[in-house]
């Protein structure tokens, strides 16, 4: 019997300890390799024109950009490459989105390990990994039962969901724009562009929404 081929994975997380962590998970897997990291956009694209990896396992918030963002430049340069998103945003927030961009797959951060790698086989093997909610809310759509959509995801950009939650979470401007490596002025104008398109008069009225928003979807 032969080594058995090992799929190259390519980690794309802002957080260096959970690069780390995941490489050291998935180097003890006899078919799964890591063959590079990445904390951003830019710096990710670069590496999967070098590396050209079977799958690229990429977070939703990263340095200097959106995973979105990262997941259609991706699917358009490279249509055969494989994307998981594992994402510590609720599967309500952002799942579908990402589905629509391209991704194959979608898990929280907070499932286990082996979860993880079930995921990952999953997506290698040409699947997509969804939960049981997801895929009932997928099914329900395709056979024209669409649930109730939630008005506030379906009227802002995935930056502005984003802010918008981390608004909800207590955060300042300026904490935001450092989390996001966005500058202030750039998340005001965010903040001004969410208060008009849910019609909120202020910032008093913009954070009850934020909060009551964070409390119904995690």
């Amino acid at each position: 019997m032969g080594t058995p081929k090992r799929h190259t994975i390519l980690l794309v997380d802002d957080h260096p300890l959970v690069r780390e962590g995941l490489a050291l998970r998935i180097s003890l897997e006899a078919d799964l390799q890591v063959c590079g990291e990445a904390a951003g956009p830019a710096e990710a694209l670069q590496a999967i024109e070098r590396l050209q990896p079977d799958l690229v396992l990429v977070d939703l918030s990263l340095k200097g950009g959106h995973g979105i963002e990262l997941i259609l430049g991706v699917k358009k340069r490279y249509p055969k490459i494989r994307l998981l998103v594992l994402s510590g945003f609720p599967e309500a927030l952002y799942a579908e989105r990402s589905l629509r961009a391209g991704a194959d797959g979608y898990l929280n951060k907070q499932e286990s390990t082996d979860r993880l790698l079930i995921a990952i086989r999953s997506v290698l093997a040409g699947r997509r990994y969804l939960s049981t909610e997801l895929e009932r809310r997928l099914a329900d759509l395709a056979l024209g039962r669409p649930s109730e959509p939630d008005s506030t995801t379906s009227r802002l950009s995935d930056r502005e969901i984003e802010i918008f939650r981390l608004i909800g979470q207590g955060l300042s401007t300026k904490a935001i724009a450092e989390s996001l490596y966005l500058s202030p002025h750039t998340i005001d104008t965010h903040r001004e562009n969410i208060k008009r398109k849910l019609g909120l008069a202020n910032a008093a009225e913009l954070i009850r929404a934020a909060v009551q928003y964070v409390l119904e979807h995690g």
